[in-house]
């Protein structure tokens, strides 16, 4: 007999993904945990007509640290997690069935997506071995690591790894990437600030270009086209903004620094009495 499963879907403003991910894992869910941090939109309304949906609400700091508040109130030992822009397709459902049926000889396991940009599947760079560990033991497994890209983490360290990939549509477009480059990158910024870390010429510019490097040539993005294209260049673009944004943390000058008020008021004066 199956494991009895919870998925839990962390979640905000999702109403354009949230029935198409919940009917990808649907029948193999025993409880579904929606993990909301304050939609204005209808996602809650939608994910409440399935059956099996429970919702809990709280504020969202980082990803991991809202995941790690959701994760226990799971009424299952197993835990499934689904992001609302990832479908669990037939064959990985079947595959988490014969693994909850049999009995898990792991406490974790490892699941490979298969990455989209704009709708288009990518099937090089480093998309091609996006892995994340997804499907554990709720007591077992918490995420570790900074800002919002930390990984779960098994205690007894026993993983092991599922054949069928899961599908995630990343990015559909370029609004919805830049406003997630602005929150990824400034947490990321902040934290090493706070750890008093800095950076250099080396991280701003050869990083940057060995990124691009490395993700179109070395591992092979070349060959997904333009898309691979684009996704290179904004691998390259990720970690120099990670990079300039610390730099401004801990070198950028304020306006009273540049201009102090008192020589700023006298600007405004003189400006006010050219234009009269």
């Amino acid at each position: 007999m199956k494991q009895p499963l919870t998925v839990l879907v962390p979640c905000k403003d999702e109403s354009l993904n949230i029935c198409a991910c919940i009917e990808s894992f649907h029948q193999i869910a025993d409880e579904i945990l929606i993990a909301d941090s304050g939609s204005s939109d209808d996602t809650i309304a939608l994910a409440k007509r399935y059956d099996k949906v429970r919702v809990v609400q709280r504020e969202y700091r980082t990803s991991g640290d809202f995941k790690n508040w959701a994760i226990p109130m799971a009424a299952h030992r197993w835990v499934l997690i689904v992001d609302a822009d990832e479908r669990i397709t037939p064959d990985l459902s079947a595959e988490i069935v014969d693994v909850l049926t049999r009995g898990a000889a792991h406490d974790g396991y490892w699941i490979f997506r298969e990455n989209h940009f704009m709708g288009h599947r990518l099937k090089y760079g480093d998309a091609r071995r996006d892995a994340v560990i997804r499907l554990f033991l709720r007591d077992q497994g918490r995420y570790e690591g900074p800002s919002d890209h930390g990984e779960v983490k098994i205690a007894s360290g026993k993983v092991g790894r599922l054949k069928n990939r899961m599908t995630h549509y990343s990015i559909w477009d370029y609004d919805q990437l830049f406003e997630k480059f602005h929150r990824y990158t400034s947490l990321q910024a902040a934290q090493w600030h706070e750890q008093g870390r800095s950076t250099s010429y080396f991280k701003l510019l050869v990083r940057p270009a060995f990124r691009f490097f490395r993700e179109y040539i070395l591992q092979g993005a070349i060959l997904d086209g333009k898309a691979g294209l684009q996704t290179s260049w904004l691998a390259a673009f990720y970690c120099f903004s990670k990079q300039a944004r610390l730099w401004t943390l801990t070198h950028g000058k304020s306006r009273e620094q540049v201009a102090p008020p008192s020589q700023q008021q006298s600007n405004d004066k003189r400006s006010a009495r050219n234009a009269a």
